[in-house]
């Protein structure tokens, strides 16, 4: 076994990575499992109490369903996994299902995992030296996973398990029981800080909690998210084609280069293309990006709009609740970007727009004076 050490592991930067890295593991499962229930509903699906209900949209419905249950093991597992790795992974989804009994749903599979992981690297730290060598080899396989799932039990269930749950709650009651006032303040708050830098650090935050809404069965947050994810990209597009019409160049050649990359980027929900653009003028693209997705949010959020996909851009549009009005906060956020950028970026001068070089390639006379044939 390689010597580990708990030096260093304990971290908010580490923390993040290994949740970071679960997420990148329950993504395909929160796609796949939203896309089977969106269909299977659309379609007149419904979950399956047995098989005399069965049906292919119900038995997506079911599947989906399911899948979506599987979200506090999922978190758990490869939390603990991306911690204490092949040891930790047993423990990790073993709390998962403790989270899903503890009706915690995701923050306590975020939870359960870190513990399960942390107590399984500590066992195989500070015990696994000082086993005798005929049991080596059972480490791995039997004395770290039954150890480490019997102690992160104890926890889970003794210690963090009322905590937990009554935050959840709290936390579900709270959403649920949102005025409409309150759901447009809301939803304006989430969407302003949900992009604020394009998908970076910052935007993982709010994405998070929004992933984990969703896994405890709100929706609305995660339609704030995917919708918000394309108003930048939306936005700059639009504020280009403003700026082309009125005769007002803001964009240098450059910038309109990156903006046609950008655009067809949001359409699949992927916001980095407009980081480009934005460091060119970055606070008042920040702050127009950042407007129009509070407009959107509080659009959507207030009038209902849900997303059980968590991914998939425009696309996934018709499967959300309301489309219409996920259609219109995205317009309309897109248009408020536009806008903003046209009215508070400087207008640029003939010479500061062409930054490619587009000269006119001037035509050089050839002097055949010299030339002759031998």
């Amino acid at each position: 076994m390689a010597a580990k050490t708990m030096k260093g592991k304990f971290t908010l930067s580490e923390i993040k990575k290994h949740v970071l890295t679960a997420i990148s593991y329950l993504l395909p499962l929160i796609v796949a499992s939203g896309l089977l229930i969106a269909i299977g509903n659309l379609t007149g699906g419904s979950e399956m109490e047995s098989l005399a209900d069965l049906t292919v949209p119900s038995m997506m419905t079911s599947i989906g369903v399911m899948g979506m249950g599987l979200i506090p093991a999922f978190i758990a597992g490869y939390i603990a996994y991306s911690v204490a790795d092949r040891p930790g992974l047993a423990p990790g989804f073993l709390m998962g299902m403790v989270a899903s009994f503890l009706n915690t749903g995701f923050l306590g599979g975020l939870i359960g995992g870190l513990v399960a992981g942390y107590i399984a690297l500590a066992i195989e730290v500070y015990v696994g030296p000082h086993v005798p060598k005929w049991a080596q080899a059972l480490m791995p396989m039997m004395i770290v996973p039954t150890v480490a799932t019997l102690l992160a039990g104890l926890i889970m269930y003794f210690v963090l398990g009322g905590p937990l749950t009554w935050f959840t709650e709290a936390l579900t009651n709270f959403i649920v029981n949102l005025d409409q006032s309150q759901k447009l303040a809301y939803g304006f708050i989430l969407g302003f800080i949900q992009h604020l830098d394009y998908g970076g650090a910052i935007s993982k935050v709010p994405n998070l909690i929004c992933d984990g809404m969703m896994a405890d069965g709100i929706y609305g947050p995660e339609a704030v998210k995917v919708l918000g994810s394309m108003v930048p990209p939306f936005g700059v597009t639009i504020a280009l084609l403003i700026s082309k019409a009125i005769k007002r160049p803001i964009f240098k050649y450059s910038e309109e280069e990156n903006i046609k990359v950008a655009f067809p980027m949001g359409v699949c929900m992927i916001t980095e293309g407009v980081i480009p653009i934005a460091m060119n003028d970055l606070v008042r693209t920040v702050f127009c990006t950042a407007m129009g997705d509070a407009v959107c949010g509080a659009i959507a959020f207030s009038m209902g709009v849900e997303s059980m996909v968590p991914s998939g851009g425009v696309f996934v549009i018709p499967a959300m609740t309301n489309p219409l009005w996920a259609v219109i906060a995205l317009l309309v956020g897109s248009c408020v970007t536009g806008l903003l950028l046209v009215l508070l970026k400087k207008p640029l001068k003939p010479e500061e727009i062409d930054d490619l070089g587009h000269e006119e390639a001037e035509e050089q006379e050839v002097d055949l004076s010299g030339f002759s044939l031998s």
